[in-house]
């Protein structure tokens, strides 16, 4: 064997080692097979030289969460407040929770996603420790028609890594012209005898799927809303028979082995959930209600102090709340609440698709159906979602998945049905913005899954949580 290997060369390219043979005498039969072994590791070998080139950026990362924080979180609750000209920030409590469930490395938001932000500096040096955008209920409200009119304020939280130091919080809100601009800044003491250090109240958990520690999973809490206490079996039951649909659909199913899945009971006095625009009202712990913004299937809540006090029973990244009820609806919100109901025929078409929101960022591709919004896009600008675009930044989105051959815009016939395109129509509008699929789990219930535009953006989100 060591004169086939010396007959060998081996180096180092720039992101893979390549095995080369020459002058490898006729008769090293089995050296030859044991090389082509070898080079058919080649995937292998390139995967873990690609990890050692990124094991120095991890590394770091890992560095910077054992220095700056500990393994808790810490939960400042503030409202956001205003009108569809103004925002204001009011802050609330701020509380120690028992874990901390995302990554020790991937402490920086890459993606730019989000109509909002917050971002965490070490005080003394200012240096950048922790970030992450996020969608809210209220920047939804500010394009109504009421919101011309009244003022409102909706209950927020920013999650963070417990620090150990002081440390600036600073909040930002994403402006017409795609810019981020800071609407509210304060110094954190983490050792302020202020911070709430409470035990969350011991509502009764259930793991539905375990893969890994919380730190390289993806973690996804479910909360019961509008069940009672005798219907527990029945949300474990639905918790269960949920999270199968999530990973029925790609790249979900590829990846369940990347997720740990809780669920958490907290019972409600009644059955159900608010239906304002036929006069039925529930008393639910959570209070949901259809008919947000006056659209019949619009699914949300605004309780999130409550739901908050209740996900901190579990480690978790994402806040899903599954209302038991047969109405059809639900909501989404990027690195905030997702919602859907339990029951109807459609669920399992709704509850991915929110989820795409929740957990990804992703905009919805429809334009015909019922919404209040006025205005939701600037179509001047590029929007921040990574499944629309208004081309005038085409370069930053799907561009390079686009074939020479297909016409941009893409017509919407059936020649072009399973194509990466340039499809008019998406984001609530039927002009001015564009979507890169004639169907996709973000446009339709018909639709079987996600496209690979939409697809590869999940992939993206779920490696960032793991580590990969």
């Amino acid at each position: 064997m060591l004169r086939a290997w010396q007959n060998c060369q081996i180096y180092l390219s720039p992101l893979y080692y390549q095995v080369k043979i020459y002058k490898v005498p006729s008769f090293y039969l089995n050296d030859i097979i044991f090389l082509s072994k070898v080079i058919n590791a080649q995937k292998m070998i390139r995967q873990f030289v690609v990890f050692l080139l990124l094991l120095p950026i991890i590394a770091e990362g890992q560095t910077i969460f054992e220095n700056f924080f500990s393994d808790y979180s810490m939960r400042f609750d503030f409202l956001l407040g205003g009108n569809s000209n103004e925002v204001m920030v009011y802050p609330g409590q701020i509380k120690k929770e028992p874990h901390w469930a995302g990554s020790h490395t991937n402490l920086t938001d890459t993606f730019n996603y989000g109509t909002y932000r917050f971002r965490i500096f070490n005080l003394s040096s200012g240096a950048l420790l922790f970030s992450k955008g996020f969608c809210t209920l209220f920047q939804e409200w500010q394009t109504t028609a009421e919101a011309k009119n009244i003022n409102k304020t909706f209950y927020q939280a920013a999650v963070f890594p417990y620090p150990k130091n002081k440390v600036r919080l600073e909040i930002d809100a994403r402006q017409w012209k795609g810019n981020f601009k800071t609407i509210y800044k304060t110094e954190i003491d983490p050792d302020n005898y202020f911070i709430i250090s409470e035990k969350p109240f011991p509502y009764e958990t259930a793991t539905i799927l375990e893969n890994g520690k919380p730190e390289k999973k993806v973690d996804l809490v479910l909360l019961s809303e509008g069940y009672t206490e005798t219907e527990k079996d029945k949300f474990l039951n639905d918790a269960s028979r949920i999270t199968g649909y999530l990973f029925d659909e790609e790249p979900f199913k590829s990846n369940k082995m990347n997720f740990n899945i809780r669920a958490v009971f907290a019972p409600s006095e009644e059955t159900g959930t608010d239906v304002p625009g036929e006069k039925i009202y529930n008393n639910t712990l959570l209070n949901s209600t259809f008919y947000t913004f006056d659209i019949p299937r619009y699914l949300t809540t605004s309780d999130m102090k409550t739901i908050y006090d209740i996900a901190a029973c579990v480690p978790y990244d994402h806040i899903y709340v599954l209302v038991n009820t047969e109405r059809y609806g639900g909501g989404g919100f990027y690195n905030f609440l997702s919602v859907c109901s339990s029951d109807h025929q459609l669920t399992r078409e709704v509850f991915v698709h929110e989820f795409g929101h929740g957990f990804a960022g992703l905009g919805d591709e429809y334009y015909t159906s019922e919404v209040a919004y006025e205005n939701f896009y600037n179509i001047k600008e590029e929007p921040w979602e990574p499944n629309l675009t208004t081309l005038v930044n085409f370069n930053k989105k799907w561009k390079s998945m686009v074939s020479e051959n297909t016409p941009v815009p893409t017509p919407r016939t059936e020649g072009f049905s399973n194509t990466v395109g340039v499809f008019e129509g998406g984001g609530y509008m039927t002009e001015g913005i564009y979507s890169p699929y004639m169907d996709c789990r973000m446009k339709s219930n018909n639709a079987k899954n996600f496209c690979p535009v939409c697809s590869g953006v999940i992939q993206k989100i779920i490696d960032l949580h793991c580590d990969n």
